[in-house]
């Protein structure tokens, strides 16, 4: 960036303009396998904090590609990643099959992939890394939680719960879980029994159950499920939460 280019973005920022991040796809190594992604960088000097974004079984598309953007305007370096090898589902029944066909140790493969791709980054603070996701990648993020143990945060959007307690004795990152208390897959026992279990262990947790919400209350796209109050609420609650445990 020259010197123009950086007094313009400062004149922008001064009258209040949004900056958005820069974005490019990358390519890494997951195991035997090279896997894409997108990655967004915020504006300004490094390094910051970094942010795993995980997909809701339709796949990586432009809502996702949009919480990662976003985020990244709130000082993230942040990656969405692909486990579906390219592929955007465009009908429930499509996305069910092709969630389905993802191997478990591929995913939990590539999950560690994307984690050490962002710690092998100049301008990635690499203890202050953290991870969210959405439906299918909200029950990933905590398994981000489960196998890596420097993750320093871990959000969980109605997403699937672990209930072992020795596999949950091996989180060490501050949770934040947002569900729906009408979700018919995860209901608002099994949340409570899974916050409850991880306080008495001595975890970092903090639940929201949302009333008038079911599943996937917070993307647009589900127009019948979204909750727009709600929405805001949970966005709102996610920013706080990184900046507390990211860049504290």
């Amino acid at each position: 960036m020259n010197r123009i280019e950086a007094l313009v973005l400062v004149a922008f920022a001064l009258a209040g303009f949004a900056i958005s991040a820069d974005s490019k796809s990358v390519s890494y190594k997951s195991g035997d396998e090279t896997v894409q992604g997108v990655l967004y960088t915020p504006q300004g000097k490094g390094p910051f904090p970094a942010i795993i974004v995980i997909h809701e079984w339709w796949g990586l598309n432009d809502w996702v590609k949009e919480q990662a953007s976003k985020l990244s305007d709130q000082g993230y370096v942040t990656l969405a990643i692909d486990l579906y090898r390219g592929k955007v589902a465009k009908t429930p029944d499509e996305a069910h099959e092709i969630m389905r066909g993802v191997p478990e140790d591929r995913a939990r493969r590539d999950l560690h992939a994307a984690f050490e791709y962002l710690a092998s980054q100049s301008n990635v603070k690499k203890d202050r890394i953290g991870a969210i996701g959405w439906c299918m990648g909200g029950g990933y993020s905590l398994d981000v939680a489960l196998q890596e143990p420097t993750l320093a945060a871990a959000v969980i959007n109605y997403g699937h719960l672990a209930t072992d307690p020795e596999s949950l004795k091996k989180i060490n990152a501050p949770i934040l879980g947002l569900f729906g208390a009408q979700d018919r897959g995860i209901p608002p026992a099994d949340v409570r029994k899974f916050g409850e279990t991880l306080d008495h262990m001595g975890k970092k947790i903090e639940i929201k159950i949302y009333d008038d919400a079911g599943h996937a209350f917070e993307n647009p796209n589900n127009k019948e499920g979204y909750r727009e109050g709600d929405a805001a609420d949970s966005w709102k609650r996610t920013v706080d939460f990184f900046q507390a445990t990211l860049k504290k």
